[in-house]
């Protein structure tokens, strides 16, 4: 299988669903081990050495935004958040502090899947890519550049340090406040709305339908993430 020799990881209290995963995940070729508790979780990564974590942020001991922060201080494994709804906020301080991604409970098999792989793939190097590719666009972080079918487009500064901070992070979900303190400072970090207004400029220039965006898109309450 494609996926034979990757390994993942899940972090989750809730039985059933570490088995339901445990069988899932290894059917389409994974190698996988679970933990039921953040200490657990946080031994196993440095035993295991995972390729991606699974973690649920309401874990029994740790608090998995916790779990986050300590993983985050020694690696840049892939991290995937399983949360409820009700856990939007948890959901947006995990992602800030290092996440890649997450899953709402209850969630379907092929979407996790997608969202796996997807994360496997764009946290291998992207960031020491001098050129980025996604499709038609091109983004040259050499030359600041940013092209469509071998057309240049162009930006503002502040267009393109959005796009950058986008591209670099391909695949990932990048927060609101993420971009707003990266791009413009902390005073602007609940300034969402100056951040839409540039969104839907950077859309008319880069997208062929803005309407329907095929690369920057919108995670509703959280922010965006480029494919």
């Amino acid at each position: 299988m494609e996926n034979k020799g990757q390994r993942i990881l899940i972090v989750d209290d809730d039985t059933q669903i570490r088995r339901f995963l445990r069988v899932a995940l290894t059917s389409h070729g994974y190698v996988v081990k679970d933990a039921k508790t953040g200490r657990e979780g946080l031994d196993a990564v440095a035993m295991f050495s995972p390729d991606l974590v699974i973690l649920d942020i309401g874990l029994p001991d740790i608090d998995g935004l916790d779990v986050v922060r300590q993983l985050r201080e020694w690696t840049k494994v892939p991290i995937i958040i399983l949360s409820v709804k009700e856990q939007e906020g948890d959901k947006i301080t995990a992602l800030d502090w290092g996440a890649d991604d997450y899953v709402t409970k209850p969630f379907g098999m092929g979407e996790l899947l997608a969202r796996i792989r997807a994360a496997m793939r764009h946290t291998i190097g992207v960031e020491e890519q001098p050129i980025l590719h996604f499709e038609d666009l091109t983004l040259d972080l050499v030359h600041r550049r940013v092209s469509r079918d071998d057309q240049e487009i162009k930006l503002t500064l502040t267009e393109y340090e959005i796009v950058k901070n986008l591209a670099i992070n391909a695949g990932k979900v990048i927060t609101h406040s993420y971009l707003l303190r990266t791009v413009w400072g902390p005073s602007y970090e609940k300034e969402v709305q100056y951040l839409r207004v540039y969104i839907g400029q950077i859309r008319r220039k880069l997208e062929r339908d803005p309407s329907r965006p095929r690369h920057i898109i919108t995670e509703p309450g959280v922010g965006y993430r480029l494919l």
